[in-house]
């Protein structure tokens, strides 16, 4: 009676175990590489609070200035990275932004009336200084920010231009946040 042959025990483990063993180290040290990673940009910024002053108007746009002082603020709320404070000797840096330009720049004109536009580019221009109170240190100084929008005047133009304010102002205000707050 011929008696068949037994795997070795050595055998089953390079069959079954080394796999699971390189297997199960590959997804370990894979792992490991998430293991400090967190969402953003993962700088923070040297100041706890920041008072965002009321925002200046040297441009000719003056629908813009409460709605980019609104903006700004929001953009810093959802950031959530400093706390904003309601006055300036309460917080460790301020933020100065002045609009410095509104300009409207015709890309298209109506095929019937080439002295009418029909399609505009809006740009808002503006700068930021941030000083760090604790230390009376100017971090920046008129650091640039620019926003542009197209529009169609097909509804009108003033009516164009009034709805764009808003989204300029979320860029201008996304613009400032970034200066402020990213690792440049």
């Amino acid at each position: 009676m011929a008696t068949s042959p037994r795997p070795s025990v050595k055998s089953a483990i390079t069959k079954f175990f080394l796999p699971c063993f390189a297997l199960a180290l590959a997804a370990l040290v894979s792992l490991t590489g998430c293991g400090h990673y967190r969402l953003g940009t993962g700088s923070r910024p040297t100041f706890a609070s920041i008072y965002i002053a009321p925002v200046q108007n040297k441009a000719d746009a003056p629908q813009a200035t409460a709605v980019v002082s609104a903006r700004l603020r929001e953009a810093f709320l959802r950031d959530g990275r400093v706390a904003l404070t309601a006055a300036p000797e309460e917080a460790d840096a301020l933020l100065v932004v002045t609009l410095t330009r509104y300009g409207r720049e015709t890309l298209t004109a109506l095929a019937a009336d080439t002295g009418r536009a029909r399609k505009l580019n809006l740009a808002l221009e503006a700068t930021a200084t941030l000083t760090d109170r604790r230390t009376g240190r100017t971090l920046f100084e008129r650091r640039p920010l620019h926003a542009d929008r197209q529009i169609f005047t097909d509804s009108g133009q003033l009516q164009a231009e009034y709805d764009a304010v808003p989204l300029l102002a979320e860029q201008l205000a996304q613009a400032a946040s970034r200066a402020t707050l990213d690792t440049w």
